[in-house]
């Protein structure tokens, strides 16, 4: 017998042949605890989250999904869903409850003729890259390549091509879904046009993606990018120039901030590791000689330690930050959207930097807007169009001992930077404690979402995330 959660806050006992029945039915399989396959599937990127599922099932695609759904809701189970893991609240792992993996799940067929590719959930954006790159073509996505392309698009997507290019999911053209009663359908503009709305932005509330359909862009196999270090001290004065350099940018030209102790990189002068710094990571998507005008002046401001900006492979690029984010540490996050840095703010931010409470901790400050800002914010579910930058405080570090000071650091900036932002924030950097703040997240959008909930998951079996209620009922759907 197995104990497994359910959905009404109780337990319930699965007897061995209803799974071993459940294994025999699916491509994929069926994993309990002490075995490698759970083992692999509990373990995500952020290692606070050390949870312990009632059962595993490993899919290998849309058949085994619903077959897993179906299992789920005959026994009234609770089920989380984990695609790449790498999510910062870790809502793919939860104790006690039906573990769906879709880690296995990691096929990318690219189109080149179309300039589309159509992706399964479980593939990573390293994937992506590689078999889109392949023919000189990308999707905008993230910054990671170690990131799962589900929950990056169900959240939204952004990165150094989004600017030119827009978000992931305004490149997306439809989906395959298992809904919550076990169908498999197909969304886009005409089929299912709410619930593709609702999937642009509204996370994991609604069913289970089990294939993507995204338009590519051409692209590579070198952009002009890389990184300007200069002294932490110097950052006040930076920052207030960089504003009026990102204001008037080419949407090809993206620049993002990043505030910490500089790592032992080989290209760093040895006397500056472990010191503060501000760091310009800038990237242009599109003609190389283009970037290199557009990035003049960027490179002239101050007297920087180190400029590392020349032609590099996208792909390589794409994973230039990986080794700073590598899974295993403890991990919090805290974020807030701008529409611009006011003098305030950036002090704020840079006498922030100067009590950091880990080494491996930084605030980066991602330049967002272009093709991002010219999609209507009614148009998807993710809503916010109109910020020019978004923060992601992020500590890190190794240790549990650790927790309550990173922690209490990450808190303490958020709130004092809070009278600067927009009120909004990107849903992908919210941590699990942030559960009150998701209608303000999607603000005027959020009525809607509730009447997409309530239509295609009017139990809220889809709860393991950063949960949009169902409507009262299917009358407010009307």
């Amino acid at each position: 017998m197995t104990k497994i959660n359910t959905l009404n806050d109780g337990v319930v006992s699965v007897d061995d042949e209803m799974i071993a029945n459940l294994d025999a039915s699916l491509r994929g399989g069926v994993s309990g605890p002490g075995t490698p396959g759970y083992e692999k599937a509990r373990v995500i990127w952020n290692a606070m989250v050390d949870r312990n599922p009632g059962l595993v099932v490993h899919a290998k695609g849309a058949s085994d999904v619903r077959r897993a759904i179906e299992f789920a809701r005959k026994h009234n189970l609770m089920m989380s869903i984990r695609s790449g893991g790498h999510q910062i609240a870790g809502h793919a792992v939860v104790d006690g409850a039906l573990l769906l993996d879709l880690s296995a799940m990691t096929s990318v067929s690219v189109d080149p003729i179309a300039k589309t590719a159509r992706v399964e959930p479980g593939a990573l954006l390293g994937d992506i890259d590689k078999e889109t790159q392949a023919h000189g073509l990308i999707l905008p996505v993230g910054i990671n390549s170690t990131t799962g392309i589900a929950g990056l698009t169900l959240g939204g997507g952004f990165g150094w091509t989004t600017r030119k290019f827009g978000m992931t999911i305004d490149n997306l053209l439809s989906a395959e879904v298992v809904t919550a009663d076990g169908e498999i359908i197909i969304c886009n503009d005409s089929q299912n046009a709410d619930l593709f709305w609702a999937l642009r932005g509204g996370g994991g509330n609604f069913g289970v993606v089990t294939s993507f359909h995204f338009r590519l862009h051409e692209l590579g196999p070198e952009v002009m990018s890389g990184l300007i270090v200069h002294p932490i001290a110097d950052a006040p004065s930076l920052l207030g120039k960089l504003t009026s350099i990102t204001d008037s940018a080419d949407d090809a030209l993206t620049v993002w901030t990043v505030m910490r102790k500089a790592p032992p990189l080989p290209f760093l002068p040895e006397e500056w590791h472990g010191k503060e710094v501000l760091i310009f990571a800038a990237c242009y998507a599109g003609d190389m000689a283009e970037g290199e005008k557009a990035m003049a002046g960027l490179r002239a401001l101050g007297n920087p330690v180190v400029d590392v900006i020349g032609p590099h492979p996208f792909v390589g690029w794409q994973a230039a930050f990986d080794p700073l984010l590598a899974p295993g540490e403890r991990n919090y996050w805290k974020s807030h959207d701008f529409a611009g840095l006011p003098t305030k703010a950036i002090d704020t931010l840079v006498e922030a930097i100067g009590t950091l409470p880990d080494p491996q901790s930084e605030v980066f400050i991602a330049h967002v807007g272009g093709a991002m800002a010219r999609v209507p914010a009614g148009e998807t579910a993710y809503p916010e169009r109109s910020a020019h930058f978004i923060m992601n405080v992020h500590t890190r570090w190794s240790t549990p001992d650790k927790d309550e000071a990173c922690i209490g650091w990450a808190r303490n900036l958020f709130d004092d930077m809070k009278p600067y932002s927009t009120g909004s924030a990107y849903v992908n950097f919210m941590p699990e404690d942030e559960a009150d703040r998701v209608d303000n997240v999607y603000g005027a959008n959020m009525q809607r979402l509730s009447q997409v909930k309530v239509k295609y998951d009017p139990g809220n079996f889809f709860r393991c995330n950063h949960n949009i209620p169902p409507a009262e009922s299917a009358a407010a759907a009307e």
